[in-house]
């Protein structure tokens, strides 16, 4: 297929150097897709998990590399540190292999909008409050995608496309569906102390396009259970984008307890 290209991507929580990346995924959406800006919204290197294990399979090799070979050819790489790769924001403000590492960022669309960029994790009162407690969260949600990927191998065998139950399971959690709610209201108050017109974040492993008052409230997703980026297209819309195989474009389903549709679904031009 022709690569689709896009004016901007939002990829975030893809947590290399775990075995829960859906790498096969993440490998061809990179392979299939242009931009002029590339986003590394957060938790792109699990530096955390690092210290239990590390899991850094060939395939991991061919993602950085092309990554790498985006930056160098021309495409803008801004990668913004997350709370699994926080020891990177010390290199705030610097250049390396043509990738820009910046803890915060402001976006203008095509259309003159200005979206504040951000991993998300410095809104969670878990992790900022409590690390023991999310530390405990991150081991529990470890052996849930354990879980996940074990029933999914099951479901390959006989043929079945994958599904995250994973991400099933936790969104029909009331304390979940509370926390993400709780999250998203906090991003609206810290957005429009920003003067600007919204935000992109991750963190939460959510994918979003939500208009919340007057502010636009956008999450990339994960690479771990929904495979999903944010996108935008050339007129300065922004959507999000569900990367199942060799599916580039897939109609992107709200879990029915989530206010969240999608509804802004951005559909790229092929180059």
């Amino acid at each position: 297929m022709r690569p689709l290209h896009f004016r901007s991507l939002w990829l975030s929580d893809t947590h290399l150097g775990t075995r829960s990346l859906q790498s096969r995924q993440l490998l061809d959406f990179l392979k299939n897709t242009e931009s002029e800006y590339l986003y590394l919204v957060g938790d792109i290197l699990d530096l955390e998990h690092a210290k239990r294990s590390w899991h850094w399979p060939r395939i991991n090799e061919k993602i950085v590399r092309i990554i790498l070979d985006k930056a160098a050819g021309g495409t803008r790489v801004i990668y913004i540190p997350g709370n699994h790769d926080h020891i990177l924001r010390h290199l705030d403000g610097t250049v390396v292999k043509n990738i820009e590492i910046a803890n915060q960022a402001v976006h203008c669309t095509a259309n003159g909008c200005r979206y504040l960029v951000t991993h998300g994790d410095e809104f969670d009162c878990v992790i900022q409050n409590s690390p023991w407690l999310a530390t405990v969260g991150s081991v529990a949600y470890d052996w849930l995608l354990i879980i996940n990927r074990l029933i999914n191998n099951c479901r390959r065998f006989f043929g079945l496309e994958y599904q995250s139950i994973s991400a099933w399971l936790k969104h029909q959690t009331k304390i979940v569906v509370n926390y993400i709610g709780k999250f998203e209201q906090v991003v609206v108050d810290v957005v429009e102390k920003n003067g600007v017109d919204g935000l992109i974040c991750g963190h939460i492993h959510h994918a979003a396009v939500r208009t919340i008052g007057n502010v636009l409230y956008t999450n990339s997703g994960d690479w771990v259970e929904s495979c999903t980026a944010l996108a935008e297209s050339s007129n300065g819309t922004l959507g999000v984008i569900e990367w199942a195989g060799s599916n580039p474009i897939r109609e992107v389903r709200a879990y029915e307890r989530v206010d969240d549709s999608y509804r802004n679904r951005c559909l790229a031009s092929s180059s």
